[in-house]
Protein backbone atom coordinates (compact mmCIF):
# COMPACT_ATOMS: atom_id res chain seq x y z
CA UNK A 1 0.00 0.00 0.00
CA UNK A 2 1.46 3.46 -1.05
CA UNK A 3 1.46 6.09 1.85
CA UNK A 4 -0.70 9.06 0.97
CA UNK A 5 2.51 11.24 1.35
CA UNK A 6 3.77 9.45 -1.70
CA UNK A 7 0.54 9.57 -3.66
CA UNK A 8 1.13 11.11 -7.09
CA UNK A 9 -2.20 11.95 -9.16
CA UNK A 10 -1.79 13.33 -12.31
CA UNK A 11 -4.97 14.74 -13.07
CA UNK A 12 -6.15 17.12 -10.12
CA UNK A 13 -3.74 18.52 -7.44
CA UNK A 14 -2.76 16.32 -3.87
CA UNK A 15 -1.42 17.82 -0.56
CA UNK A 16 -0.80 16.22 2.07
CA UNK A 17 -0.29 18.56 5.61
CA UNK A 18 0.05 16.79 8.84
CA UNK A 19 -2.65 14.31 8.85
CA UNK A 20 -4.91 16.47 6.27
CA UNK A 21 -5.23 16.31 2.89
CA UNK A 22 -6.61 18.33 0.53
CA UNK A 23 -7.67 17.96 -2.51
CA UNK A 24 -8.50 20.27 -5.66
CA UNK A 25 -9.44 19.79 -9.63
CA UNK A 26 -6.82 21.80 -11.32
CA UNK A 27 -8.03 23.05 -15.00
CA UNK A 28 -8.94 26.60 -13.29
CA UNK A 29 -9.48 28.67 -16.71
CA UNK A 30 -12.27 26.31 -17.50
CA UNK A 31 -14.21 26.15 -13.99
CA UNK A 32 -12.48 22.76 -12.76
CA UNK A 33 -14.18 20.18 -14.97
CA UNK A 34 -13.89 16.49 -14.48
CA UNK A 35 -12.68 13.96 -16.89
CA UNK A 36 -12.96 10.13 -17.61
CA UNK A 37 -8.93 10.33 -16.17
CA UNK A 38 -9.90 12.56 -12.83
CA UNK A 39 -12.92 10.54 -12.21
CA UNK A 40 -10.77 7.00 -12.02
CA UNK A 41 -8.00 8.72 -9.95
CA UNK A 42 -10.49 10.39 -7.63
CA UNK A 43 -12.40 7.02 -7.09
CA UNK A 44 -8.72 5.34 -6.85
CA UNK A 45 -7.54 7.88 -4.59
CA UNK A 46 -10.64 7.74 -2.29
CA UNK A 47 -10.64 3.96 -2.32
CA UNK A 48 -6.89 3.98 -1.33
CA UNK A 49 -7.28 6.24 1.70
CA UNK A 50 -9.53 3.43 3.11
CA UNK A 51 -6.66 1.93 4.06
CA UNK A 52 -4.30 4.48 4.68
CA UNK A 53 -2.66 5.24 8.04
CA UNK A 54 -1.02 8.67 7.31
CA UNK A 55 -4.54 10.84 6.78
CA UNK A 56 -7.64 11.63 9.10
CA UNK A 57 -9.60 14.55 7.09
CA UNK A 58 -9.76 14.79 3.36
CA UNK A 59 -10.31 18.83 2.29
CA UNK A 60 -11.68 18.99 -1.42
CA UNK A 61 -11.02 22.45 -2.30
CA UNK A 62 -12.12 24.86 -4.97
CA UNK A 63 -9.66 26.28 -7.59
CA UNK A 64 -9.39 29.88 -9.32
CA UNK A 65 -12.97 30.91 -7.24
CA UNK A 66 -14.57 27.93 -8.62
CA UNK A 67 -15.25 23.95 -7.48
CA UNK A 68 -16.19 22.10 -10.31
CA UNK A 69 -18.31 22.90 -13.55
CA UNK A 70 -19.78 18.77 -13.75
CA UNK A 71 -18.53 16.41 -16.67
CA UNK A 72 -15.99 17.78 -18.82
CA UNK A 73 -17.73 18.62 -22.09
CA UNK A 74 -15.54 17.63 -24.67
CA UNK A 75 -13.89 14.91 -22.79
CA UNK A 76 -16.66 13.14 -21.33
CA UNK A 77 -20.19 14.59 -22.73
CA UNK A 78 -19.36 14.63 -26.28
CA UNK A 79 -17.39 11.35 -26.31
CA UNK A 80 -20.74 9.41 -24.86
CA UNK A 81 -23.13 10.66 -27.52
CA UNK A 82 -23.82 7.39 -29.49
CA UNK A 83 -21.94 4.95 -27.50
CA UNK A 84 -23.27 1.66 -26.80
CA UNK A 85 -25.62 0.95 -23.39
CA UNK A 86 -22.43 -1.29 -22.01
CA UNK A 87 -20.30 1.49 -22.73
CA UNK A 88 -22.57 3.73 -20.95
CA UNK A 89 -23.15 1.99 -17.65
CA UNK A 90 -20.14 1.53 -17.44
CA UNK A 91 -19.29 5.38 -17.38
CA UNK A 92 -22.34 5.73 -14.97
CA UNK A 93 -21.24 3.22 -12.67
CA UNK A 94 -17.17 4.58 -12.78
CA UNK A 95 -19.20 8.13 -10.85
CA UNK A 96 -21.66 5.92 -8.41
CA UNK A 97 -18.04 4.14 -7.49
CA UNK A 98 -16.60 8.08 -6.88
CA UNK A 99 -19.29 8.91 -4.41
CA UNK A 100 -19.35 5.12 -2.84
CA UNK A 101 -15.60 5.30 -2.32
CA UNK A 102 -16.32 8.93 -0.71
CA UNK A 103 -18.85 7.73 1.58
CA UNK A 104 -16.63 4.10 2.49
CA UNK A 105 -13.20 5.82 2.86
CA UNK A 106 -13.41 5.76 6.60
CA UNK A 107 -11.94 9.59 6.88
CA UNK A 108 -13.77 12.80 7.08
CA UNK A 109 -14.54 14.74 3.74
CA UNK A 110 -14.90 18.70 4.09
CA UNK A 111 -16.41 20.08 0.76
CA UNK A 112 -15.08 23.90 0.61
CA UNK A 113 -16.93 25.19 -2.17
CA UNK A 114 -16.66 28.93 -4.07
CA UNK A 115 -18.29 29.78 -7.29
CA UNK A 116 -19.54 26.90 -9.63
CA UNK A 117 -20.39 23.63 -7.89
CA UNK A 118 -22.56 21.82 -10.36
CA UNK A 119 -23.39 18.76 -12.09
CA UNK A 120 -21.38 16.16 -10.48
CA UNK A 121 -19.63 19.26 -8.77
CA UNK A 122 -22.95 19.39 -6.96
CA UNK A 123 -22.83 15.48 -6.60
CA UNK A 124 -19.10 15.33 -5.05
CA UNK A 125 -20.00 18.34 -2.44
CA UNK A 126 -23.17 16.43 -1.36
CA UNK A 127 -21.23 13.16 -0.82
CA UNK A 128 -18.79 14.95 1.35
CA UNK A 129 -19.69 14.88 5.46
CA UNK A 130 -19.24 18.68 5.71
CA UNK A 131 -20.00 21.58 3.56
CA UNK A 132 -18.76 24.79 3.97
CA UNK A 133 -19.09 27.50 1.21
CA UNK A 134 -18.98 31.01 -0.27
CA UNK A 135 -21.66 33.37 -0.45
CA UNK A 136 -20.62 33.25 -4.01
CA UNK A 137 -21.30 29.36 -4.40
CA UNK A 138 -23.94 28.50 -7.24
CA UNK A 139 -25.08 24.95 -6.40
CA UNK A 140 -27.12 23.22 -8.94
CA UNK A 141 -28.03 19.37 -10.06
CA UNK A 142 -28.42 20.31 -13.65
CA UNK A 143 -28.95 17.05 -14.98
CA UNK A 144 -32.37 17.65 -16.35
CA UNK A 145 -30.86 20.69 -18.43
CA UNK A 146 -29.20 18.17 -20.60
CA UNK A 147 -31.56 15.35 -21.37
CA UNK A 148 -30.72 13.50 -18.27
CA UNK A 149 -32.71 12.35 -15.47
CA UNK A 150 -32.27 13.59 -11.60
CA UNK A 151 -31.10 10.72 -10.20
CA UNK A 152 -27.50 10.97 -10.77
CA UNK A 153 -24.90 9.45 -8.44
CA UNK A 154 -26.84 9.06 -5.18
CA UNK A 155 -28.83 12.27 -5.74
CA UNK A 156 -31.82 10.95 -4.88
CA UNK A 157 -31.30 8.99 -2.18
CA UNK A 158 -28.79 11.66 -0.44
CA UNK A 159 -30.33 15.19 -1.29
CA UNK A 160 -33.58 14.57 0.14
CA UNK A 161 -32.06 13.67 3.55
CA UNK A 162 -30.12 16.45 3.65
CA UNK A 163 -32.67 18.96 2.53
CA UNK A 164 -35.63 17.38 2.42
CA UNK A 165 -38.12 15.72 -0.01
CA UNK A 166 -39.41 18.70 -1.74
CA UNK A 167 -36.43 20.84 -1.82
CA UNK A 168 -34.27 18.40 -3.28
CA UNK A 169 -37.39 17.00 -6.11
CA UNK A 170 -37.49 21.15 -6.92
CA UNK A 171 -34.14 21.27 -7.49
CA UNK A 172 -33.83 17.81 -9.19
CA UNK A 173 -36.57 18.44 -11.53
CA UNK A 174 -35.30 21.91 -12.65
CA UNK A 175 -31.86 22.05 -12.24
CA UNK A 176 -32.26 25.36 -10.81
CA UNK A 177 -29.06 26.86 -9.53
CA UNK A 178 -30.02 26.65 -5.40
CA UNK A 179 -28.39 29.97 -3.94
CA UNK A 180 -26.06 29.88 -1.12
CA UNK A 181 -28.13 31.51 1.12
CA UNK A 182 -31.21 28.88 0.24
CA UNK A 183 -28.43 26.10 0.48
CA UNK A 184 -27.24 27.67 4.01
CA UNK A 185 -30.88 27.96 5.48
CA UNK A 186 -31.92 24.51 3.97
CA UNK A 187 -29.20 22.85 6.06
CA UNK A 188 -26.84 21.70 2.34
CA UNK A 189 -24.28 23.98 3.47
CA UNK A 190 -22.69 23.76 7.19
CA UNK A 191 -21.45 27.06 6.63
CA UNK A 192 -20.78 30.16 4.73
CA UNK A 193 -17.37 32.21 4.89
CA UNK A 194 -15.94 35.03 2.58
CA UNK A 195 -14.01 33.29 0.04
CA UNK A 196 -10.83 34.92 1.28
CA UNK A 197 -11.02 32.69 4.62
CA UNK A 198 -13.07 29.96 3.07
CA UNK A 199 -9.92 27.87 2.75
CA UNK A 200 -8.71 29.05 6.32
CA UNK A 201 -11.82 27.78 7.71
CA UNK A 202 -11.86 24.27 6.09
CA UNK A 203 -8.41 23.59 7.29
CA UNK A 204 -8.86 24.83 11.08
CA UNK A 205 -12.08 22.33 10.66
CA UNK A 206 -9.91 19.41 9.22
CA UNK A 207 -7.45 19.98 11.76
CA UNK A 208 -9.93 20.09 14.65
CA UNK A 209 -11.20 16.46 13.06
CA UNK A 210 -7.79 15.37 12.80
CA UNK A 211 -7.22 15.81 15.89
CA UNK A 212 -9.09 12.97 17.15
CA UNK A 213 -10.60 10.96 18.16
CA UNK A 214 -9.80 9.75 14.96
CA UNK A 215 -10.79 6.01 15.23
CA UNK A 216 -14.42 7.02 16.33
CA UNK A 217 -14.90 9.68 13.54
CA UNK A 218 -14.58 6.59 10.94
CA UNK A 219 -16.94 4.89 12.97
CA UNK A 220 -19.33 7.83 12.86
CA UNK A 221 -18.59 7.99 9.33
CA UNK A 222 -19.58 4.41 9.26
CA UNK A 223 -22.62 4.20 10.92
CA UNK A 224 -23.86 7.46 9.29
CA UNK A 225 -24.17 5.48 5.92
CA UNK A 226 -24.77 2.61 6.97
CA UNK A 227 -28.39 3.60 8.68
CA UNK A 228 -29.68 4.78 5.75
CA UNK A 229 -30.53 1.04 5.26
CA UNK A 230 -31.69 -0.12 8.64
CA UNK A 231 -34.95 0.38 10.52
CA UNK A 232 -34.81 2.11 13.86
CA UNK A 233 -34.35 -0.98 15.95
CA UNK A 234 -31.36 -2.05 13.85
CA UNK A 235 -29.91 1.31 14.62
CA UNK A 236 -29.82 1.46 18.16
CA UNK A 237 -28.43 -2.11 17.92
CA UNK A 238 -25.90 -0.99 15.66
CA UNK A 239 -24.95 1.67 17.23
CA UNK A 240 -24.82 0.00 20.66
CA UNK A 241 -21.72 -2.39 19.32
CA UNK A 242 -20.15 0.68 17.40
CA UNK A 243 -20.21 2.08 20.88
CA UNK A 244 -18.76 -0.76 22.18
CA UNK A 245 -16.03 -1.05 19.96
CA UNK A 246 -14.99 2.41 20.81
CA UNK A 247 -15.12 1.71 24.94
CA UNK A 248 -11.88 -0.44 24.09
CA UNK A 249 -10.07 2.39 22.55
CA UNK A 250 -7.26 3.75 24.34
CA UNK A 251 -8.92 7.56 23.34
CA UNK A 252 -12.01 6.59 25.57
CA UNK A 253 -9.46 5.98 28.42
CA UNK A 254 -7.36 9.04 28.03
CA UNK A 255 -10.95 11.01 27.75
CA UNK A 256 -11.90 9.54 31.25
CA UNK A 257 -8.27 10.03 32.82
CA UNK A 258 -8.19 13.91 31.32
CA UNK A 259 -11.15 14.60 33.22
CA UNK A 260 -10.21 13.49 36.65
CA UNK A 261 -7.07 15.52 36.18
CA UNK A 262 -9.62 18.53 34.86
CA UNK A 263 -7.56 18.84 31.47
CA UNK A 264 -8.21 18.65 28.00
CA UNK A 265 -7.58 14.87 26.32
CA UNK A 266 -5.26 14.58 23.59
CA UNK A 267 -6.30 12.01 21.27
CA UNK A 268 -4.17 9.21 19.21
CA UNK A 269 -6.57 7.33 16.88
CA UNK A 270 -6.06 4.47 19.18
Amino acid sequence: MTPMAEWRPRHFSWELSGRVAAIRLDNPSRKNPLTFDSYRELRDTFRALADSADVDVVVFGSNGGNFCSGGDVHDIIGPLIGRPMKDLLAFTRLTGDLVKAMLTCGKPVIAAVDGVAVGAGAIIAMAADLRLATPQAKCAFLFTRVGLAGCDMGACAMLPRIIGQGRAADLLYTGRTMSAEEGHAWGFWNALHPAERLEEEAQALARRLASGPTFAHSMTKTQLSQEWSMGLMEAIESEAQAQAICMQTRDFERAYRAFVAKDRPVFEGN
